[in-house]
């Protein structure tokens, strides 16, 4: 690790805090190095073409749509889409929900439909017992178990998905949107790391909340303009 040729140092240095985290291993320290925003340019366009074909192109299995979409429209990492289960998906009163982090989503028509489809295959199998399993997007094999990350990103690729863009595009868009608060209870990342994401999106929240608040008196004035007298 100390070399300046080696190779995987990033991933290297996850595994050894993940494991000091746990309390797997003691006496190991792996800095972590100092991130400074995106590393490349963001492709909003490209990543919603992407999405759109996943929305509409039937020939596609639902599965890897649905699994296609969390990664570009809620930042998703393959490791994190991999461990759903199928009581992540709520479904209230129409309403489809996916709790990815603290406070579940409400998913849009098109992704709620493909959102049943999978839970209600992976229900259908259990009935049939060919798989006792609450994984989302379970394994070939073993049997019982989920699909492991790289297998996951495997088949993300092979929609053509370019996993680090489309993920870091769409954080860098939903910063713009979301206080970094809200971003980090939604998609179940840390709040530490939805406050450099906003930082790097310029998302002030504050100048946020400042033009809603102008659209909304804008609005009331609009209707006192045109109520009756």
């Amino acid at each position: 690790m100390t070399s300046d040729d080696v190779r995987h140092r990033q991933e290297a240095g996850h595994f050894v805090r993940w494991a000091l985290s746990q309390k797997i291993a003691r006496d190991l320290s792996f800095p972590a190095e100092r991130w400074n925003g995106p590393s490349q340019a963001m492709d909003d366009e490209a990543r919603w073409e992407t999405a759109r074909r996943l929305l509409h192109d039937d020939t596609l299995k639902p599965e890897d749509r649905l699994a296609g979409l969390l990664l570009l429209l809620y930042a998703q990492w393959p490791a994190a889409i991999s461990r759903l289960t199928v009581g992540h998906i709520e479904e209230t009163d129409g309403a489809v929900r996916i709790r990815l982090g603290a406070v579940p989503v409400d998913l849009p028509a098109p992704v709620a439909d493909l959102a049943r489809q999978q839970v209600a295959a992976r229900r259908s199998h259990a009935v049939l017992g060919r798989a006792d399993s609450p994984w989302l997007f379970p394994a070939a094999s073993p049997a019982g178990r989920p699909i492991s990350a790289w297998a996951m990103g495997e088949r993300l690729r092979k929609l053509g998905i370019r996993l680090g863009e489309a993920r870091s595009t769409a954080l860098f868009q939903l910063a713009t949107e979301l206080p970094a608060a809200i971003l980090a209870r939604t998609l179940g990342i840390d709040i530490t790391v939805a406050v450099k994401w906003q930082r790097a999106a310029a998302g002030d929240w504050s100048a946020y909340a400042a033009e809603v608040s102008r659209r909304a008196t804008h609005s009331h004035q609009e209707e006192d303009i045109h109520a009756p007298r």
